[in-house]
């Protein structure tokens, strides 16, 4: 008895030297859907008053009758909320109690080189591995990869763009992929990685890989909000928005998916510094966004397709997010989207949604791809990969394959279409 004792407080302080608290009370991920609107009301309160985080929906403001609200909550705020929640006789489940554990196993890493490991892949990784991994696919690709430095974040983190070419083709049209906008969304950032490696070790192999490259260029931006992802890594594993400072006030962050100039600041984002969905002080007063839309401004003649890679919720969505209206070409955008979410449920047994964004989940101005649309960028999307909810933003890394596949077959099924739409094709003999 006395060993099994030993043995528990030393489990624990383990545990305690390692995250910085015990294993009795963990961070907890509750499951909450609001019936009446007091309750909406309550909730509102809980997840502003709090020290606690949205999952889903994003925004306080965005909270409703029967739809469920996923809200993390830590330790030293559990029982406080937990009370609170059973005094208005609003129910809960625990949809995560692990919520600890599951960080700590995301973030652990046996492999920063990806020619050393055959699971290279199937890991989260920090951003100086990733900016480590960017160089080394650069050196030993140098006829297919070439790395563009398209700006500085903030805190003067280098942002590169990977471009994938193999031919020099004149007039060649070109694809866009963007990962991380949102630095708590780590499969998103993963599944950049996994479309670069895909791409280099089935071109010539995959008909459909061979068909994309062959007839367009491939920019792919890992990282879009470094300065937020390497915040996610040290300190806030929650983190969202960058992490500009504002002048008005002491809260830092602008979210980067509502600073593009796609109706910008209206309903569905906010002025608020201090929110997660704060548009910032005017479109493309960050430096990330700002480097992005020059990027593509400089190249719109080119790019004919832009995706945005998000988590989660598994959808797959197009313009507009920032109005109700539709999209001049909306029955493509809706038939390559529901093409590729067949292809999904076809290959892996998954549903995913899809629709334009607005009217799929709810309005959202300033967002990427809207912006990108009224570039004259017509098949522009932004994906939301696994889960629905189950693990969230906390995806264990054992999944990444799954999700980076289905999302790899999403990709290659729109991208075959936009190549089909917008020009013949390479003949092959």
């Amino acid at each position: 008895m006395k060993t099994l004792f030993i043995f528990f407080v030393l489990m624990n302080l383990d545990q305690l030297l390692k995250t910085g608290r015990c294993t009795e009370t963990q961070d907890q991920i509750l499951s909450i859907t609001p019936k009446t609107q007091e309750q909406v009301d309550i909730l509102k309160n809980v997840s502003t008053q709090y020290e606690t985080a949205l999952w889903q929906p994003v925004s306080p403001q965005y909270i409703k009758e029967e739809n469920e609200v996923h809200l993390f909550v830590p330790a030293n705020s559990s029982e406080t909320v937990k009370d609170l929640l059973q005094k208005h006789a609003i129910t809960h489940r625990v949809l995560l109690a692990n919520t600890n554990e599951l960080i700590e196993m995301q973030t652990r890493n046996d492999s920063t080189d990806p020619r050393s490991s055959s699971t290279f892949y199937e890991r989260y990784h920090s951003l100086e591995d990733i900016y480590h991994w960017i160089n080394r696919t650069q050196q030993d690709n140098p006829n297919m990869v070439k790395a563009i430095l398209i700006g500085s974040s903030y805190e003067k983190r280098p942002l590169y763009v990977l471009k994938l070419s193999v031919n020099n083709r004149p007039n060649k049209k070109a694809m866009w992929i963007d990962c991380g906008i949102h630095a708590r969304e780590w499969i998103s950032h993963a599944f950049c990685l996994w479309f670069v490696q895909n791409s280099l070790s089935f071109y010539k192999l995959n008909q459909d890989i061979t068909r994309i490259l062959d007839n367009m260029d491939v920019y792919i931006l890992p990282v879009m909000n470094p300065d937020g992802y390497q915040y996610t890594w040290t300190t806030n594993r929650m983190w969202r928005k960058n992490r500009s400072v504002s002048k008005s006030s002491n809260c830092i962050g602008v979210d980067l998916n509502r600073n593009f100039d796609a109706n910008w600041c209206t309903e569905g984002a906010s002025d608020e510094p201090c929110t997660e969905i704060y548009c910032g002080a005017f479109p493309e007063s960050e430096p990330e966004s700002q480097a992005v839309a020059n990027f593509l401004r400089s190249h719109k003649d080119s790019v004919q397709f832009y995706l945005s890679i998000h988590s989660y919720s598994q959808m797959l969505l197009f313009p507009y997010s920032c109005t109700l209206d539709e999209a001049e070409n909306h029955k493509d955008l809706l038939e390559m989207a529901q093409e590729a979410a067949q292809a999904i449920r076809r290959y892996y047994r998954n549903t995913y949604k899809y629709g334009s964004g607005a009217k799929t989940i709810y309005l959202a101005p300033g967002g990427s791809d809207d912006w990108a649309y009224n570039l004259g960028i017509k098949y522009s999307f932004t994906f939301e990969l696994q889960d629905r909810g189950r693990y969230g933003f906390l995806l264990p890394p054992s999944l990444i394959s799954r999700a980076c596949n289905e999302a790899l077959i999403a990709v290659k099924t729109i991208a075959l279409k936009v190549i089909e739409k917008t020009q013949a094709p390479t003949s092959h003999p």
